[in-house]
């Protein structure tokens, strides 16, 4: 069988041991050498172009189905638990707990929980509702496992690494919200994100009022392709007065949009993360399909203050 091995960056150091290892078993293998930003970023084209017959996907659980065929090839791996020890103390005041994870760390959830309920803790593993899997998984883009109990907890536990999935987690819960990473040895409440991200958010509205012309950002990446929202978006921005292309692309690169002199802001439809953590790499605002529209609505209220004062 012709393969195509994709691997996200901080599994590509073991591609060529999974290479041999799949030559070995009479396989024609080829490594995909592109960035891969998750199960949404699969190297279709290039599979469909070298006549591979299959995608092995390393790294991440099926994001939705793709049109081809993809093997997904899930990696545990066993963090150390000794930094819970840390966290307990910092949890005193808080009675029931949500446990949110990464897909490579839940098969670990079973043993966090037993560990937190035998020093009096209520533990709640929430269900995913969107592109996630399994009970207490989430992704940078879909963290329905957290939302869904947010009400029904005191805080959350983010047992991983990295800030990217806990942030995104963060800023769609209300609830104080701990880290406990295992690798680095660190435990921290990361609760002052909520405020720096919603004051961003406020200064790229305000800064966009002023923009006449927007760019809208339609990736070809398959689980990102949002045609018909781009599509929508470019039709409420033009009722509103204003100009707006669609600019089409599988990853963007910022330099290449900076040199769009004439787009006096841009608006993401491609992975929702862009406009969150990329927003300060274009000099212009980036803005999500919410904050547009909230753009445009207050545009509207100005241009209703104007005629009213103009009205005799």
């Amino acid at each position: 069988m012709r393969l195509l091995l994709q691997f996200p960056e901080g599994l590509k150091q073991y591609a060529m041991m999974h290479a041999k290892k799949l030559e070995q078993e009479g396989n024609e293998v080829f490594i995909s050498a592109s960035p891969t930003f998750g199960a949404c970023d699969l190297s279709i084209d290039e599979a469909k172009n070298i006549h591979a017959d299959k995608i092995v996907h390393f790294g991440h659980a099926e994001f939705h189905k793709a049109d081809f065929n993809v093997e997904y090839i899930e990696y545990n791996i066993d963090a150390p638990l000794n930094m819970l020890d840390r966290a307990l103390p910092l949890l005193n005041e808080y009675e029931t707990l949500g446990l949110i994870t990464t897909i490579q760390h839940v098969h670990q959830l079973p043993v966090i929980k037993e560990f937190f309920e035998k020093h009096g803790k209520k533990i709640l593993i929430g269900k995913p509702y969107g592109f996630a899997k399994k009970p207490g998984q989430i992704l940078g883009c879909d963290v329905g496992s957290a939302a869904s109990i947010d009400r029904g907890v005191d805080a959350f536990i983010y047992f991983g690494g990295g800030m990217f999935h806990p942030l995104g987690a963060l800023l769609n819960t209300t609830k104080p919200f701990l880290i406990v990473e295992p690798f680095a040895e660190k435990v921290e409440f990361i609760d002052s994100y909520r405020k720096t991200y919603k004051g961003r958010s406020k200064g790229k509205i305000l800064k966009a009022l002023d923009a006449k012309r927007f760019g809208i950002l339609l990736t070809t990446k398959n689980g990102q392709h949002n045609e018909a929202l781009a599509k929508l978006l470019k039709e409420k921005i033009e009722k509103a007065g204003l100009d707006a292309e669609i600019l089409v692309s599988n990853t963007f690169d910022f330099i290449s949009l900076g040199n769009m002199l004439e787009f006096e802001a841009f608006v993401n439809t491609a992975c929702p993360r862009i406009a969150i953590d990329d927003s300060d790499r274009i000099g212009k605002p980036l803005l999500s399909a919410n904050e547009v529209m909230e753009v445009l609505k207050i545009k509207a209220e100005q241009k209703a203050i104007r005629n009213q004062v103009m009205t005799p």
